[in-house]
């Protein structure tokens, strides 16, 4: 819990720059009841578990877990190095046939002669999400699909494919290597308050750094950054994998005078409000919580 008068700080009134976090409008119980992992029937937090086929498509994450779903399902499964890692064979065969958001394939080979996977991040990403899902596993050699996996491949469990990798993904995984671990896990520790927070302030493009400090609690490392290490976090860790789900559209702006640094900006997609649902309320006495 932030503590009471933490945004009469100086050094976070500074790193707001005037913007008012949208988490500051819940109540304190709306506010706690955040913290909890979501559930598919009640709870602060809901995940649609009815997609159609056409809305998991607009999920670069559940269209491509299918893709490494069935791979896996073929013969005995894709073959793993002794490291535990897919073999070059096999990245080379998931770079044809993946597609990512803002994600030039072509760039992997073009600055790398053998292709790891490591060096392929959405299929990194995509395999550590579904083996934690435990719809994938290792097994004499190979990465193999589980029976969960294999049901999964049914249309009628499908639907609830990017529910549970979504789960996952936030809730489960640690995705601090994505933002270089910096500041430990902020924000993802906070990422139902942050994911409402989201779902109220990002209707409209909002640049990543306005996003961060309208979405996020501050903390000391964040705010005694000499720089904004914790924009950086946000996106890492937050805007680009909702970006990965569907959840969200990117841009990026040229800066004049800025040579090749360019402005990102976000904002929800339909499917944003469609996927994750909240119970929440505002608070409605004159007095903030802090």
């Amino acid at each position: 819990m932030v503590a009471p008068g933490m945004l009469q700080n100086d050094a976070v009134r500074k790193w707001l720059d005037g913007i008012e976090p949208a988490w500051t409008l819940l109540d304190q119980p709306s506010f706690n009841a955040l913290r909890r992992p979501p559930s598919p029937t009640e709870g602060p937090i809901r995940l649609a578990a009815n997609l159609t086929c056409d809305e998991l498509r607009q999920s670069a994450v559940a269209r491509n877990t299918l893709i490494l779903l069935r791979a896996a399902a073929s013969g005995p499964g894709l073959k793993l190095t002794a490291a535990g890692n897919l073999s070059r064979g096999v990245v080379s065969e998931m770079c044809g046939l993946f597609t990512w958001p803002d994600y030039d394939t072509t760039q992997v080979f073009q600055f790398n002669k053998v292709v790891n996977e490591a060096d392929f991040q959405p299929l990194f990403f995509v395999r550590h999400v579904a083996q934690s899902a435990q719809l994938l596993r290792r097994y004499k050699g190979h990465l193999e699909i589980t029976p969960a996996g294999r049901r999964m491949l049914e249309p009628p469990n499908m639907r609830v494919l990017q529910a549970v990798l979504f789960h996952i993904a936030f809730w489960f995984l640690d995705i601090g290597d994505l933002g270089r671990d910096l500041h430990h896990g902020w924000p993802q520790r906070d990422v139902g308050i942050v994911l409402w927070s989201v779902s109220v302030a990002a209707n409209n493009w909002e640049p990543r750094e306005r996003l961060t400090r309208l979405c996020t609690i501050p903390i000391n490392g964040v705010v005694e950054s000499a720089w904004d290490t914790g924009s950086y976090a946000m996106e890492a860790r937050i805007l680009r994998p909702l970006l990965w789900f569907g959840l969200l559209e990117h841009s990026a702006e040229e800066i004049a005078e800025a040579g090749i640094i360019k402005r990102h900006l976000y904002r929800k997609t339909a499917l944003f409000d469609r996927f994750i649902s909240f119970e929440a309320r505002i608070e409605t006495s004159g007095t903030r919580r802090h």
